[in-house]
């Protein structure tokens, strides 16, 4: 199957104060990071929505081998660049997997577990030993729902509305952090420290 790739990396940051793309992590930027978590997954596409910061990510981060979308509404939520990125999607997609920029600890691994266990049903997460988290499968026959969401949880409200069938996928340890204030970025970069003692 055709699978494409699609990261969330047009948020303004606002409550951050700063664009959190281009945080300092692991010698690179944040959205580096994830980029390369992307490129590792096979993907058949691989998208990036740009938004805000854009012109300071394309001058700063590696984006080679992908697709940039630029999301005019990216203010408006992070639904805003799924809908906008359903038209850079390839006609042949049987699917696209869902990442966020700012979570750099979701792994290759579980990615392509997700894709081997959801790629035949129209909705798919990964379920941590804590709960449920990103990456997301969205199967092509659920893309015209996608273009209608507004707002940020949208996705998960879809998830969870009961109108399709939802495969979870088991993935070990505890659901990456993602970066939404500074006490987040702290704490990724504490948990990452530990990891590499």
């Amino acid at each position: 199957m055709f699978v494409t790739g699609l990261v969330l990396a047009a948020g303004t940051s606002s409550r951050f104060g700063a664009p959190k793309q281009l945080l300092p992590y692991r010698g690179r930027t944040l959205l580096d990071a994830t980029l390369e978590t992307a490129r590792g997954c096979g993907f058949d596409q691989l998208l990036v929505t740009l938004g805000g910061s854009a012109a300071a990510v394309r001058e700063q981060v590696d984006l080679a081998g992908v697709r940039v979308v630029d999301n005019p509404d990216f203010g408006t939520g992070c639904s805003s660049s799924i809908v906008t990125a359903l038209d850079a999607v390839d006609a042949a997609a049987g699917g696209l997997v869902l990442l966020l920029g700012d979570q750099p600890g979701v792994t290759a691994g579980a990615v392509r577990a997700l894709v081997a266990t959801a790629a035949d049903a129209p909705l798919g997460v990964c379920r941590y030993d804590d709960g449920p988290g990103h990456p997301l499968w969205f199967g092509r026959a659920v893309f015209g729902e996608l273009r209608s969401l507004h707002g940020d949880k949208a996705v998960w409200r879809l998830l969870e509305s009961g109108r399709h069938r939802v495969v979870q996928v088991a993935v070990p340890g505890p659901v990456p952090p993602d970066v939404d204030d500074r006490a987040g970025y702290e704490a990724l970069l504490a948990q990452d420290a530990g990891t590499a003692r």
